[in-house]
């Protein structure tokens, strides 16, 4: 039989004896969160040409440089869509706008037509100066029919018949650049927040989407882009 002094040394023995290595597992590596991949604005399609900026911030749309008459009558053929368009019974006041418009400042508008057809013979000839008009009048209603900006554009329509009520027949031609102005806004709008789009677009890729580059238009590009739009 052990004495106690032999069990003792015995124990201290054992303590003195190799360790069991403990392993640690490394911590998880850090939760990712991905945000949502960015989507159009409006419900937009995924890609569209957008009309370019200039360096001087200036947007390039169909009513870009126009004169008084071209004023005028595009914002005549803005109001024509808006009246054909915006069907909702809330929206009702727009139609009957429009035929005010067309009465109170028929005028106007003959004037302007007139002008017109002779800017586009200038250089061309008859039949071309048609055509011509006919192609640049396409690009205008498809311009304000872009399906994204309707509620936006309808909302601008029926701001721009409150405000006909008041505006003198003697005043038409110098408002019509406020008119256009108004109409053409939300376009504008969408067409910036279409650019924030693919800016974040490309941020996101970028971050998330296996390292892909999203290589912006030049400014040529975008204008030759844009003018295939409006002219289909």
């Amino acid at each position: 039989m052990l004495s106690g002094a032999s069990l003792m040394g015995l124990a201290a023995l054992a303590a003195c004896g190799p360790k069991e290595h403990v392993v640690t597992a490394p911590p998880p590596p850090p939760v990712v969160v991905i945000p949502p991949k960015p989507t159009p604005p409006n419900g937009a399609q995924l890609t569209m040409n957008i009309p370019p900026v200039n360096e001087q911030g200036e947007r390039h749309t169909v009513n870009y440089g126009i004169s008084t008459p071209q004023a005028v009558w595009n914002l005549r053929s803005a109001y024509n869509v808006a009246a054909l368009n915006c069907i909702e019974p809330k929206y009702a006041p727009i139609l009957e706008g429009y035929k005010r418009f067309l009465t109170l400042y028929d005028a106007s508008l003959d004037k302007a037509s007139a002008a017109i057809d002779r800017s586009f013979r200038q250089g061309h000839t008859r039949r071309d100066a048609i055509k011509a008009r006919e192609s640049y009048q396409t690009q205008v209603y498809n311009y304000f029919s872009l399906p994204p900006v309707d509620t936006g554009f309808c909302e601008a329509a029926m701001g721009v018949t409150q405000d006909l009520e008041t505006v003198d027949p003697s005043q038409f031609e110098t408002w019509s650049f406020i008119g256009l102005a108004k109409m053409e806004k939300p376009f504008k709008e969408f067409f910036d927040a279409f650019e924030q789009y693919r800016a974040d677009l490309a941020a996101w890729e970028s971050a998330y989407g296996g390292g892909l580059v999203t290589v912006r238009p030049s400014f040529e590009q975008q204008t030759a882009r844009a003018q295939e739009t409006y002219e289909q």
